[in-house]
């Protein structure tokens, strides 16, 4: 029974059945703490190529939610955490909680984040140097054209989506440079907004595989996708009590919706991804000890 379904039932079943709400009550918030904790022990044993990490509101409230995507494009929801993406110490421990469930950074894995420095700080302590990391290309776009008036917005916001659609990683970075330059000119914060983590935007293009698969990963939009399902599964509750009853809400919703979760578009190119990856740690392991 979803979570909505538990909630009609509070409203309803009193009536027709001589259950009080405060039974039905009990009743639910003993089933969502039994899906809370069977989403946060579950193993993780299946083979990932990718992670999605971004933070939702809850109440006014942050949590950040990371789902996996198999070598077969399927998407797994790995677990929750209350806190905000710039938490580092919180978000270090939340992904080495997934290591020891069997999460295998080891292996090559693409990870997807908003640009939140803790999220970063957090990939870093737990998958090392290394890590390969996308920066989200949605949330660079809306953080550079917020530091423009509104009547260059629209302008500006075209030419980034332009250089980000080139096939190449030479093709994309000359875009993006040339416009750096322009907005160096007339608005400087705007343009050290694209400087900043600006590679990690192309990451794909480094890799040579944004023409199969920016679609999928180049932004946080599988994520923003599954928060806006999660919103409408929850946006009945009136009255939060708690942080663990958001919890609950958030991972029964979760549960429920995961069954349906299609396949990442561009799956069949996951493969090459994974050996892209590989190839890519082990360049920066060796220019390390190069340096060292």
């Amino acid at each position: 029974m979803s979570c909505g379904q538990y909630q009609e039932c509070a409203e309803v079943v009193p009536e027709a059945f001589g259950l009080s709400r405060s039974t039905v009550s009990r009743r639910f918030i003993r089933a969502s703490a039994r899906q809370l904790k069977a989403l946060l022990d579950r193993p993780l044993t299946e083979d990932f190529v990718a992670v999605f990490l971004d933070g939702k509101s809850v109440a006014e409230e942050a949590v950040v939610l990371a789902v996996g995507i198999t070598l077969q494009g399927k998407k797994v929801l790995l677990g929750l955490v209350q806190t905000a993406t710039e938490n580092a110490r919180v978000l270090t421990e939340f992904l080495q909680g997934l290591v020891a469930r069997g999460l295998r950074v080891e292996t090559g894995l693409l990870w997807i984040i908003d640009g939140g420095k803790g999220l970063r700080a957090a990939i870093h302590a737990v998958a090392g140097p290394e890590a390969v990391i996308q920066r989200c290309q949605w949330h660079k776009r809306e953080n550079v054209v917020s530091y423009l008036p509104k009547t260059r917005q629209a302008a500006v916001r075209a030419q980034l989506q332009t250089a980000y659609r080139q096939p190449t990683y030479a093709a994309a970075k000359a875009q993006l440079e040339a416009l750096e330059r322009t907005l160096a000119r007339e608005n400087p914060s705007a343009a050290a907004s694209l400087r900043e983590g600006l590679e990690e935007t192309l990451t794909l293009h480094r890799l040579g595989l944004a023409p199969v698969l920016s679609q999928s990963f180049a932004t946080t939009n599988v994520l923003e996708s599954i928060n806006a399902q999660v919103e409408r599964r929850i946006r009945r509750v009136t009255r939060w009590q708690s942080g663990e009853q958001k919890l609950r809400w958030v991972a029964s919703a979760l549960l429920e919706l995961e069954p349906r979760l299609r396949r990442v578009k561009g799956y069949r190119a996951l493969p090459q991804l994974r050996a892209a990856i590989r190839r890519c740690t082990t360049s920066a392991i060796e220019l390390t000890a190069q340096a060292a």
